[in-house]
Protein backbone atom coordinates (compact mmCIF):
# COMPACT_ATOMS: atom_id res chain seq x y z
CA UNK A 1 0.00 0.00 0.00
CA UNK A 2 1.63 3.20 -1.06
CA UNK A 3 1.70 6.24 1.61
CA UNK A 4 -0.63 8.83 0.17
CA UNK A 5 -0.06 12.18 0.09
CA UNK A 6 -2.66 14.95 -0.92
CA UNK A 7 -0.31 17.32 -2.30
CA UNK A 8 1.12 14.78 -4.40
CA UNK A 9 -1.87 13.64 -5.73
CA UNK A 10 -1.92 16.88 -7.33
CA UNK A 11 0.90 15.54 -9.83
CA UNK A 12 -0.58 12.18 -9.03
CA UNK A 13 0.68 10.55 -12.94
CA UNK A 14 4.27 11.16 -11.40
CA UNK A 15 3.51 10.09 -8.01
CA UNK A 16 1.04 7.25 -7.86
CA UNK A 17 0.42 5.89 -11.87
CA UNK A 18 0.90 2.55 -10.46
CA UNK A 19 -1.75 2.87 -7.90
CA UNK A 20 -4.43 4.44 -10.73
CA UNK A 21 -3.79 1.99 -13.10
CA UNK A 22 -4.31 -0.79 -10.42
CA UNK A 23 -7.51 1.36 -8.91
CA UNK A 24 -9.40 1.16 -12.26
CA UNK A 25 -8.35 -1.99 -13.18
CA UNK A 26 -9.63 -3.67 -10.06
CA UNK A 27 -13.13 -1.54 -10.92
CA UNK A 28 -13.09 -3.19 -13.84
CA UNK A 29 -13.28 -6.61 -12.65
CA UNK A 30 -15.90 -5.63 -10.16
CA UNK A 31 -17.98 -3.68 -12.60
CA UNK A 32 -17.91 -7.59 -15.17
CA UNK A 33 -19.48 -8.72 -12.20
CA UNK A 34 -22.66 -6.52 -12.73
CA UNK A 35 -22.79 -5.33 -15.70
CA UNK A 36 -22.58 -6.79 -19.68
CA UNK A 37 -18.60 -7.37 -20.46
CA UNK A 38 -19.52 -5.01 -23.61
CA UNK A 39 -20.90 -2.02 -21.82
CA UNK A 40 -18.00 -2.72 -19.25
CA UNK A 41 -15.43 -2.39 -22.00
CA UNK A 42 -16.94 0.42 -23.64
CA UNK A 43 -16.92 2.55 -20.79
CA UNK A 44 -13.22 1.85 -20.09
CA UNK A 45 -12.27 2.54 -23.71
CA UNK A 46 -14.99 5.64 -24.46
CA UNK A 47 -15.31 7.59 -20.94
CA UNK A 48 -12.83 6.59 -18.61
CA UNK A 49 -9.71 6.86 -20.65
CA UNK A 50 -10.14 10.58 -20.65
CA UNK A 51 -11.09 10.57 -16.85
CA UNK A 52 -9.37 12.36 -14.24
CA UNK A 53 -9.35 11.19 -10.53
CA UNK A 54 -8.81 14.28 -8.07
CA UNK A 55 -8.72 14.04 -4.55
CA UNK A 56 -10.16 17.37 -2.83
CA UNK A 57 -11.96 17.85 1.04
CA UNK A 58 -10.60 14.23 1.70
CA UNK A 59 -12.84 12.49 -1.01
CA UNK A 60 -11.58 11.69 -4.30
CA UNK A 61 -14.15 12.14 -7.37
CA UNK A 62 -14.02 11.07 -10.97
CA UNK A 63 -14.27 13.74 -13.14
CA UNK A 64 -15.98 12.52 -16.81
CA UNK A 65 -15.33 13.93 -20.25
CA UNK A 66 -18.33 15.68 -21.93
CA UNK A 67 -20.85 13.66 -22.97
CA UNK A 68 -20.08 10.10 -21.97
CA UNK A 69 -23.40 8.63 -23.50
CA UNK A 70 -22.70 10.53 -26.62
CA UNK A 71 -19.35 8.61 -26.17
CA UNK A 72 -20.92 5.81 -25.89
CA UNK A 73 -23.70 5.68 -28.34
CA UNK A 74 -20.52 5.14 -31.23
CA UNK A 75 -19.46 2.00 -29.60
CA UNK A 76 -22.13 0.38 -30.87
CA UNK A 77 -23.16 -1.30 -27.71
CA UNK A 78 -27.15 -0.96 -27.41
CA UNK A 79 -27.90 0.11 -24.49
CA UNK A 80 -30.38 2.52 -22.55
CA UNK A 81 -29.30 5.88 -21.52
CA UNK A 82 -30.80 5.25 -18.05
CA UNK A 83 -28.52 2.01 -17.72
CA UNK A 84 -25.13 4.17 -19.16
CA UNK A 85 -26.02 6.23 -16.32
CA UNK A 86 -26.18 3.79 -13.59
CA UNK A 87 -23.56 2.12 -14.82
CA UNK A 88 -21.16 5.30 -14.81
CA UNK A 89 -22.62 6.09 -11.39
CA UNK A 90 -21.52 2.58 -10.02
CA UNK A 91 -18.14 2.86 -11.90
CA UNK A 92 -16.90 5.82 -10.31
CA UNK A 93 -17.75 4.51 -7.52
CA UNK A 94 -15.71 1.69 -7.75
CA UNK A 95 -12.68 3.32 -8.91
CA UNK A 96 -12.93 5.73 -5.55
CA UNK A 97 -13.35 2.97 -2.86
CA UNK A 98 -11.04 1.41 -5.22
CA UNK A 99 -8.62 4.42 -4.36
CA UNK A 100 -9.92 4.50 -0.68
CA UNK A 101 -9.10 0.94 -0.36
CA UNK A 102 -5.40 0.64 -2.21
CA UNK A 103 -4.16 4.34 -0.04
CA UNK A 104 -5.66 2.95 3.04
CA UNK A 105 -8.05 5.64 3.43
CA UNK A 106 -10.72 3.22 4.78
CA UNK A 107 -9.34 2.35 7.93
CA UNK A 108 -11.31 5.07 10.05
CA UNK A 109 -14.64 3.89 9.00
Amino acid sequence: MAEFDPEKFEDKYANYFTELQRAYKNAFETMRESYDSDLVHAIDQFVLNESEPFYEDGEFRIELPDDPVARLEGSGVPVSEETIHAALDDYTAAIRAELRRIFGLDAGE
